[in-house]
């Protein structure tokens, strides 16, 4: 998916070489915002399909909550330290680090929202964020507490990086981490419009 991702990138930046053009730019607008609303109706869909995933929220009660409201906390707190950092607006730094892992939305929101640097900065940052995940789970494993090997992987922690995960954890931080997972990729489409919101004030 990673690799998928990147080959798509890069032949985007290709195709905008070669046969770039206001009607191209347009029929993509388009086909960006249409697609972006499919993305949020499938991971709607594939929630309401997965009728186990409440019972176990309901058995872990609000203890579920803390993980992803702290991963929300740490990783808005990282966005607007790396605004400060780097001199990028904070509402732009800060809305790029809510997307929390899930690159394919965070990144065509923003650029429909901001432009095409931010879009591609929220999308490089994000996958970032993935492939950071893979390196840093089993030493965050052996020298912290297990559950925090969910926090690095945020939204991807119920799916990309969930085995990785398991393999460094136990059955039940998996359980969590696919919850985990689920409210962050859930959260994210209401996540990212109400940072850039909040710090645009």
């Amino acid at each position: 998916m990673l690799f998928l991702a990147l080959g798509s990138f890069l032949a985007g930046i290709l195709a905008g070489q070669f046969f770039g053009g206001e009607t191209f730019v347009g029929a993509m607008d388009f086909l960006s915002t249409w697609g972006l609303n499919l993305l949020v109706l499938s991971v709607g869909i594939d929630i309401g399909l997965n009728k186990g995933i409440f019972k176990r929220m309901r058995v872990f009660g609000l203890k579920i909550l803390l993980i992803p409201a702290s991963i929300i906390a740490g990783s808005v707190a990282g966005g607007i330290l790396g605004g400060v950092l780097t001199g990028l607006p904070v509402r732009e730094s800060a809305s790029i680090a809510s997307g929390l892992g899930w690159y394919s939305f965070s990144s065509v929101y923003l650029n429909d929202l901001v432009g095409p640097q931010v879009g591609t900065m929220a999308l490089l940052s994000n996958l970032c964020r993935e492939l950071l995940t893979f390196l840093i789970i089993p030493p965050i494993a052996k020298k912290m507490n297990i559950y925090t090997t969910i926090a690095p992987a945020a939204a991807t922690s119920g799916d990309s990086t969930l085995l990785f995960i398991e393999k460094y954890s136990n059955e039940e931080v998996a359980v969590m981490a696919v919850l985990n997972g689920v409210l962050l990729t859930a959260l994210v489409p209401f996540l990212v419009p109400l940072v850039f919101n909040l710090f645009s004030i």
